[in-house]
């Protein structure tokens, strides 16, 4: 928490986004802020965790999909490396799946990109001050649409078939076997309905299970 020493502390912010341009304006509205001061900007998912050590911000502010490691993974890193530094999820996927998992890493707050940020800065300021700050609609949705069927493994043998890879290519990226491999991308198309793991992987992508 922001603690005041004759004038009250700025709260620290890190972001994590890949888009240049989205970072730097979120970095020029943020700093607009009179209690808020972004100290630290990374481009990329692993760079996440030790930007956090290293300037010891109190909120991190991180997007999803980003390259070396996804900020949900990030999130889950921190819990156990900086479980001081509170955790804000902004993301132009507003899907069901990735909001349980972000609570599933310890995120603190999930929030999509089409927000005011006047709510972003709000957001901020209240999971600095213990509360859990959820996109009402996004909420809602990810209560209706229930926990995510597949299990840790299927899900990675759908994401490891990506881009092509053969049944072979996969057992031997996850040391499986070629009938396990086979086994678990059948369980993962049925529960997602589809026809094939092009379909599965396509599926539980857009649901946000993986």
């Amino acid at each position: 928490m922001p603690q005041e020493d004759g004038a009250a502390r700025r709260t620290r912010v890190l972001l994590a986004e890949d888009q240049g341009m989205m970072r730097g304006a979120l970095a020029l509205l943020l700093g607009m802020e009179e209690d808020l001061e972004v100290v630290a900007q990374v481009s990329r998912g692993d760079a996440i965790v030790d930007a956090v050590l290293a300037h010891r911000p109190d909120v991190a502010l991180l997007d999803i999909e980003l390259p070396g490691m996804t900020g949900l993974d990030a999130a889950a890193a921190l819990r156990g490396r900086a479980p001081g530094c509170r955790v804000l999820i902004l993301t132009t996927f507003g899907r069901p799946g990735y909001l349980r998992r972000a609570m599933e890493a310890g995120a603190a707050g999930f929030l999509v990109k089409d927000g005011p940020v006047e709510e972003l800065a709000s957001a901020i300021r209240r999971v600095l001050a213990g509360e859990t700050v959820v996109d009402p609609a996004l909420a809602a949705a990810a209560l209706s649409a229930g926990p995510s069927p597949l299990t840790a493994r299927e899900c990675d043998v759908l994401s490891a078939s990506a881009d092509g890879a053969t049944v072979a290519d996969v057992a031997a990226r996850l040391h499986l076997s070629e009938s396990t491999v086979r086994n678990y991308l059948s369980a993962a198309i049925g529960k997602t309905g589809t026809r094939n793991r092009t379909e599965a992987l396509r599926e539980a992508r857009q649901r946000g299970w993986l």
